[in-house]
């Protein structure tokens, strides 16, 4: 045998044939369709981390809040919207003053992190779009810049108004804010996670079909979102407690949920 036959060198080099590379692209693209709901769970899974660690830094702030305030919990009067900033963008609103979010009660204990309020899942939920309109160029009317520091919804039940919270039955089952589209829900069935303790009945009424409120639903139960429907979406709304702990509460139609929660009375309790 001659010796070019034997040598590597001079051996034809064979490349991909047209069926090997569409083999291969078919299975990357099989693979990415696996993967892709699995990183879009992950993505919500840290947007949720970051919405509960919020909530946590918050409790802080009501906490030191109560200390320095004889334990009185604030009353926001009515502030009941998103705002923190005059048209200047940097002088503070008077808080209880109307438009203005209930956290500015709070300032003197966030150091100017009203990002703390904010809740990556609200921004994914609500595209931007809030309950109350805004005009004007500043950042105090820009939605895109609000939605991110002002998320949580203050109980803002009757009973809970300047409430002393040594005459609450139980701080860590007083509801003090959690996920939802409104600043500032007022305590009834028509805003709130509690049926009234009327078993059958529904809760959170004006965000449900045929409520004013409707198509801003899935911005209160916006975690872990795994239905499209208008008023169902599987999942779940963070809540910070009084004693300053965070947890979830599934999807509800309210019979799970105590009027107790919101007003602090033992009474109240199923």
């Amino acid at each position: 045998m001659k010796a070019y036959e034997k040598s590597p060198a001079n051996r034809t080099k064979r490349g991909f044939t047209l069926i090997e590379l569409l083999v291969v692209i078919a299975i990357i693209a099989v693979l990415l369709a696996i993967m892709m709901p699995a990183m879009g769970k992950i993505k919500e899974i840290a947007r949720e981390t970051a919405c509960k660690s919020n909530l946590k830094n918050v409790g802080l702030a009501v906490v030191m809040y109560l200390d320095d305030y004889e334990r009185k919990i604030p009353d926001t009067q009515s502030s009941n919207q998103h705002r923190w900033f005059e048209n200047d963008d940097v002088t503070y609103r008077r808080a209880g003053s109307s438009s203005t979010y209930w956290g500015i009660f709070y300032k003197d204990y966030i150091k100017g992190q009203t990002k703390i309020f904010g809740c990556p899942s609200f921004q994914t939920a609500t595209n931007a779009r809030l309950i109350y309109d805004y005009s004007g160029s500043d950042k105090a009317s820009d939605s895109s810049y609000i939605i991110k520091h002002a998320a949580f919804g203050l109980n803002h039940h009757e009973r809970a108004r300047g409430r002393n919270t040594n005459d609450i039955y139980r701080l860590s089952e007083f509801i003090y804010c959690h996920d939802h589209a409104e600043p500032r829900p007022d305590g009834g069935t028509s805003d709130c996670l509690h049926n009234n303790n009327n078993p059958g009945s529904m809760n959170l009424t004006s965000y449900r079909s045929g409520g004013s409120r409707a198509y801003s639903y899935r911005q209160i139960f916006r975690h872990n979102v795994r239905y499209s429907d208008d008023d169902r979406t599987g999942g779940r709304t963070n809540v910070l407690w009084l004693d300053a702990h965070v947890t979830s509460i599934e999807e509800t139609t309210g019979d799970d949920v105590p009027l107790s929660w919101y007003t602090g009375d033992k009474e109240d309790r199923f």
